[in-house]
């Protein structure tokens, strides 16, 4: 049986892109995958340069005295990597590729023979997988937020109907209030929760490279960039995309953002090809954007566009009522996590948790009931076990002590005591004081204790 008779149905049934590239770079061959893959027809490749894919893993040789005008030729060996490729409509496939040089019976180089397989799926599982890792082992009451009192049932049931309409959410609330996962709910619930869903710092990074990273860039367009780049914008097609600390975003970037909205049009940094998008803006920040508009610091048509369903987040001050619950719902989880256990806050604590103003709102609770908790050599966490922002004054007297709490003033009193006694030995002192020598070691950092100065002097 010959298969040479068969050859051409064979090619055809691929799944894999082949491209037939001649010596001088002219395209002789493709299949059916490779135009399924492209976008182009046949008819629109045969005879056409190869560079028509623009491919970023393919660097044509400056020096002709090789001989070569593709290190494919001049390196004479099979290539393998991942790459990306244009296709016919401006967007970039992401394929791994394999090439390889054809030679005569002779050893003279033909051309070549380009295997493409389509991995941009795995791309997209890639991304997936990444963001459901960082939501393991999270608990939930209403995708991640605790709220029982009314305003926050009230931000549930917003969030739920902006979910499933179409327009830009403008979440709105002092740092630590949980903007972010307002966001992330807002995707899961919506209609397009199986698309993408794509988070973009915008005070994380500079004006050139934020351009970049939201609108993609192509191989050459500035020192650095040597492949092409998908922008978030392209990455984030179908989905959404969450533009987070937006007050941030330097004004020529907010020019194009505009642009965005308005037209689901952008262009490539160092390209003046027009791609068309179709993402849901959510957008958030701490700053209070009028006051950055009368500032000249932000477009006042953007903040329009962005502002269609604004959600604003109380402060935890403002929902003390929750306090309770929140501890509760953290306690659980570092229950879970470690195996110190600790039942929860001791009355006095708690009295501490709601009186206290909480200026980093969800976010400095949750660290304070780490730290209380790593600290706690008890079940119940006690005054003694929190944080000094939460017990003392923000102005420390100089005897160090908290005004008002004759307690922890006499618990520092007793340690330095106790460390005298044993002339500095942290394990005497704690079986002087009936506690263990971590917590001896924890008092003197809380207390600011230092054995020369305190204890030997």
């Amino acid at each position: 049986m010959s298969f040479n008779l068969y050859c051409k149905d064979i090619v055809e049934i691929m799944h894999e892109g082949l491209l037939v590239v001649a010596e001088d770079g002219t395209i002789q061959m493709v299949n059916k995958a490779l135009e399924q893959i492209t976008g182009y027809k046949r008819e629109e490749l045969i005879d056409k340069p190869c560079t028509i894919f623009r491919c970023d893993a393919c660097t044509l040789l400056m020096d002709t005295e090789s001989g070569a005008w593709c290190k494919l030729f001049e390196k004479k060996k099979i290539i393998k990597r991942k790459c990306h490729i244009m296709r016919k409509d401006g967007s970039y496939v992401t394929v791994l590729k394999t090439a390889s040089i054809l030679y005569d019976d002779d050893s003279n180089a033909l051309g070549s023979v380009e295997i493409m397989t389509d991995i941009s799926e795995l791309d997209i599982l890639d991304t997936k997988v990444q963001q459901l890792s960082r939501m393991l082992d999270q608990d939930t009451v209403f995708h991640g937020m605790v709220g029982y009192s009314d305003s926050m049932k009230k931000i549930f049931n917003l969030i739920e109907k902006a979910a499933q309409s179409d327009f830009p959410v403008f979440i709105c609330g002092e740092s630590g209030t949980g903007k972010e996962l307002v966001a992330r709910a807002i995707h899961e619930l919506g209609p397009r929760s199986e698309q993408p869903y794509v988070q973009v710092n915008c005070a994380a990074l500079s004006e050139s490279l934020l351009e970049s990273e939201l609108f993609g860039h192509v191989k050459g367009a500035f020192t650095g960039a040597v492949q092409h780049r998908k922008g978030r914008f392209e990455i984030a097609h179908k989905g959404d995309i969450f533009l987070d600390e937006i007050g941030d975003l330097p004004m020529p970037v907010q020019v194009k953002l505009l642009r965005v909205l308005e037209n689901k049009t952008f262009e490539r940094v160092g390209e003046s090809r027009s791609i068309s998008v179709d993402v849901r803006f959510i957008t958030a920040t701490n700053k209070y954007l009028p006051t950055l508009i009368g500032q000249a610091e932000f477009r006042e048509d953007l903040f329009y566009r962005i502002n269609v369903i604004p959600i604003h987040l109380p402060a935890l001050r403002e929902r003390k009522e929750d306090i309770p619950h929140l501890v509760d719902f953290f306690m659980k989880r570092l229950s879970v996590n470690n195996k110190h256990k600790v039942r929860g806050l001791s009355p006095q604590a708690m009295k501490i948790f709601m009186d206290y103003s909480w200026p980093g709102n969800i976010r400095e609770l949750k660290s304070a009931l780490e730290y209380s908790f790593v600290i706690a050599d008890s079940d119940l966490i006690k005054p003694e076990h929190l944080p000094d922002n939460l017990t003392c004054s923000f102005v420390p007297q100089a005897s160090g002590s908290c005004p008002g709490n004759p307690g922890q003033k006499d618990q520092k009193n007793e340690l330095i005591e106790a460390l005298r006694q044993s002339k500095g030995n942290k394990s005497q002192a704690a079986r002087i004081l009936g506690i263990n020598r971590v917590t001896v070691l924890n008092r003197m950092r809380k207390y600011g204790i230092d054995l020369k100065r305190d204890i030997l002097y």
